[in-house]
């Protein structure tokens, strides 16, 4: 994914609706809550002034006596406030903790739902620890915006425009140099809090490029301890860190610079009002206040300080809020980004389904297991709707294909696989061998040719029915955290205990899984990093027999493992492949003597085929190869 992306614009309103989308009801109440704290503030702020002018000052004079119900009630009115806003604060808290939890709840939801609906050339083309940071950086950075950042500017925003409105209330002349103050600091907030939001986002991507590349060294431990290139990886790990930290560095800088900044002119507008008000009490100025002129009092001017001090505060918060805003919108961007992805296009309409025979030979759809399974097709043209069998016949015709348009790997390539037969491919690194498989398996679509199933284009299968029809080794094996039985039935997940158990025996797995420590129950985790490559192997080849697949892809599944365990993998899958279409990709060519039919290619191009023994009387390309003449790669 790329972190060099500016947010696209609308992410921010699409963000709100998204929130409001799933939780109207709970934001209504946010809102009240959130007006309540913020004038609860204020208002006592008000009955500040009271309590001095109409109690404290009267009462120096005539006594408390004479103040002391008035002084009561004021006191008892502002604790009342004080809880409101104290209520209201408690209340849209816990409310938009679970509003914030619930949304990124969704939100990964959907991006993971949509990340499971991506075509494989996402994944080539999108390094994993991007993707990874999406889920993580930057659903933190939105976690931040809507939890606490959002709350507290419209908090905050209310709290001014109230405190400004009491202000003018109460004197236009200290209103003014208040003003006056507060757009000096809006100005220096814009200078800091811009230098920060540029950081903030370049450490965001710094973040990712950084996990990225742990990432990336996690998984290739043993290649750098093999090639002792450990101090290579260290300093390649200290440019992506110090680039980090120069970020942070900066983002942190100007952040953390702004709020003394702030306080310090916050205080000097303290200074400055007490001197312009204690100035309009000695010399009984006449104070201009929205209703009326009357003289200044003491109570105004402390009540203006106190004020003056809370903007000055609620300023400087919303300013620092302003960085971690422009975060959660990027990070905002990269996850729309993502849930807006292209899914996988499949206009597939021919289905899979189970079916039986009757005693005149005709197939029938049915919602039981038989074991059985047909081609389920609809022809709109006559509407009518016939069942072929599935049998495992592969051709391709004349097909051209290339990860980009601009290079060609496959060049009219055309062969067939009739059902039962094995073909193998041959060849160097970077012939052609994988793609025609991933073709086959609709990861990449064609644009030239034609790629036919039981005489069906492959086009018009919808594809999770092509792929259940399809099983595959490969060499990279992965396993899931969960047990040996999980891992098998992966292949299949309505499969039963005894069909799992089965499927082990038919690849030669069962022997070494009944010793490990809790057989079949074994917990594995780390890509079952606790068992050998060849027991590894076993399993991927047990998960492609529970599933019993008509076709078998082979990818070099021998090709990583010691000649003893070869052995034994070779048993397992000469097992599964009896009675299978099957293409094997091979390494070793020892294993694929017995196909029907071995392809050799070169550069995407086929250049020989034939049976073994006539590939090696035409003494050409698959002869050298065989005989050692020269190598594969």
């Amino acid at each position: 994914m790329n972190m060099k992306k500016a947010p696209k614009a609308g992410t921010f309103p699409r963000l709100l609706k998204y929130v409001f989308s799933k939780y109207p009801g709970t934001i209504i109440t946010v809102i009240i809550c959130i007006i309540f704290a913020a004038l609860s503030s204020t208002v006592a702020t008000a009955f500040m002034q009271r309590l001095i002018d109409e109690c404290i000052v009267p009462g120096m004079n005539n006594g408390l006596e004479s103040v002391y119900t008035k002084m009561v009630s004021i006191v008892l009115t502002m604790a009342y406030v004080y809880f409101l806003g104290v209520a209201g604060n408690f209340i849209y808290t816990r409310l938009m903790a679970t509003v914030t939890q619930g949304t990124l709840k969704s939100l990964r939801d959907d991006m993971f739902f949509k990340m499971e609906t991506l075509p494989i050339k996402y994944f080539d083309t999108h390094a994993h620890g991007d993707i990874m940071s999406t889920y993580t950086n930057d659903v933190d950075a939105i976690r931040q915006m809507i939890g606490q950042c959002i709350p507290m500017i419209f908090q905050s925003t209310l709290s001014i425009v109230s405190i400004l409105l009491m202000m003018l209330y109460y004197s236009v002349w200290l209103t003014i140099v208040v003003v006056a103050v507060c757009y000096l600091m809006m100005l220096i907030s814009k200078k800091y809090t811009g230098a920060s939001t540029k950081y903030m986002i370049r450490q965001q991507e710094s973040l990712a490029a950084e996990e990225g590349f742990i990432e990336e060294m996690m998984g290739g431990q043993k290649v750098i301890k093999v090639f002792t290139h450990e101090e290579e990886s260290e300093k390649a790990f200290d440019e992506y860190n110090e680039k980090l930290f120069i970020n942070g560095e900066k983002a942190n800088k100007a952040g953390n610079v702004l709020m003394p900044i702030l306080g310090n002119v916050g205080n000097v507008m303290y200074v400055l009002l007490a001197a312009v008000g204690g100035t309009l009490v000695i010399l009984n100025l006449p104070n201009l206040r929205l209703i009326g002129v009357s003289t200044i009092s003491i109570g105004i001017i402390v009540s203006f300080l106190s004020m003056s001090r809370q903007l000055s505060q609620t300023i400087g918060q919303v300013s620092m809020q302003v960085s971690m805003i422009a975060m959660g919108i990027a990070g905002a961007s990269r996850v729309f980004e993502l849930i807006d992805e292209e899914p996988e296009h499949d206009e597939g309409y021919v289905m899979l389904v189970n079916a039986y025979k009757d005693e005149n030979g005709e197939i029938h759809e049915t919602d039981k297991k038989t074991d059985f399974w047909a081609w389920k097709h609809y022809h709109k043209d006559s509407d009518t709707t016939t069942y072929q069998e599935l049998k495992g016949d592969i051709q391709l015709e004349n097909v051209d294909f290339g990860y980009v348009p601009e290079k060609l790997v496959l060049h009219d390539v055309s062969l067939y696989a009739k059902p039962g037969q094995k073909i193998a491919f041959v060849g160097a690194t970077g012939a052609g061998k994988t793609t025609i498989t991933n073709l086959i398996n609709r990861f990449y679509d064609i644009p030239d040719g034609k790629i036919r199933y039981d005489g069906i284009n492959i086009n018009k299968i919808k594809k999770p029915d092509l792929r259940r029809s399809l099983g595959i080794v490969l060499q990279e094996v992965n396993l899931f955290t969960g047990t040996v039985m999980d891992n098998i039935r992966y292949g299949r997940l309505d499969a039963t205990d005894e069909e799992c158990i089965a499927a082990a025996k038919l690849a030669n797995a069962d022997d070494f899984i009944t010793r490990l420590p809790d057989g079949y129950d074994t917990m594995l985790t780390g890509n079952g990093s606790q068992l050998s490559q060849g027991q590894r192997q076993l399993i991927s080849i047990a998960r492609a027999a529970v599933a019993d697949p008509p076709v078998m892809i082979l990818d070099e599944a021998t090709s990583s493992i010691d000649t003893r365990t070869e052995e034994l993998v070779q048993r397992g899958m000469d097992n599964l492949m009896k009675g299978r279409t099957v293409f094997v990709i091979a390494h070793r060519l020892s294993t694929v003597r017995n196909s029907n039919a071995i392809m050799v290619l070169d550069h995407g191009n086929i250049i020989e085929r034939g049976t073994h023994d006539d590939l090696l009387a035409q003494k050409g390309t698959y002869y050298q190869l065989y005989t050692g003449a020269f190598e594969l790669e």
